[in-house]
């Protein structure tokens, strides 16, 4: 006995007959002719062009022809300018400025009103390679703790270590005059 694969069956709704295999469609008779005659017409073209075709035409088409001889000009080339002998021999002459420093810069990233809050600052400052302080001030409105930087001698390392704070997601930084 043959085994039935029962899983994959649907069962039957009642009232329900099986269904019939659906009819194959006839053979399409009028298309096969006319690729027939499409075939045997392009065949009768061809043999057409072939026996109809001018002798002396066929014979120099077979024959290869050889190509021109290509002429070669020599093109005369230009001059040399004079201003390259001039370049080797001149000299540039150019005034330096010496740019004067605006002074020592401290960076700021952060003020805090608990000294907790700065040490935390101080410590993600400290990860990222850093050295930086706290300093307590007493303004107007309270005591602050700010967390800063420096001194730099240059702004542009002041920039430098900004920049590689940013990196680490501290943005609150800013570059001041040393006071």
């Amino acid at each position: 006995m043959a085994q039935h694969d029962y899983i994959n069956k649907t069962p039957r709704k009642k009232g329900q007959k099986k269904q019939q295999p659906k009819a194959q469609k006839p053979f399409p008779k009028v298309l096969a002719a006319f690729a027939i005659l499409l075939t045997g017409g392009f065949g009768y073209g061809l043999w057409f062009i072939k026996e109809h075709a001018d002798p002396a035409k066929v014979e120099q088409a077979q024959k290869p022809t050889e190509p021109a001889a290509v002429v070669e000009e020599k093109k005369e080339l230009p001059r040399p300018p004079t201003f390259i002998h001039d370049m080797k021999t001149a000299q540039v002459e150019a005034e330096v400025k010496v740019i004067k420093s605006r002074g020592p810069f401290q960076m700021q990233c952060g003020s805090f009103r608990t000294y907790e809050q700065a040490e935390k600052r101080k410590a993600r400052i400290a990860f990222a390679g850093l050295i930086s302080e706290i300093r307590r001030t007493e303004g107007s409105n309270g005591v602050w703790y700010r967390v800063r930087l420096g001194p730099y001698d240059k702004k542009r390392d002041a920039e430098s270590d900004k920049n590689r704070l940013q990196r680490i997601k501290i943005v609150d930084c800013g570059i001041w005059g040393w006071t």
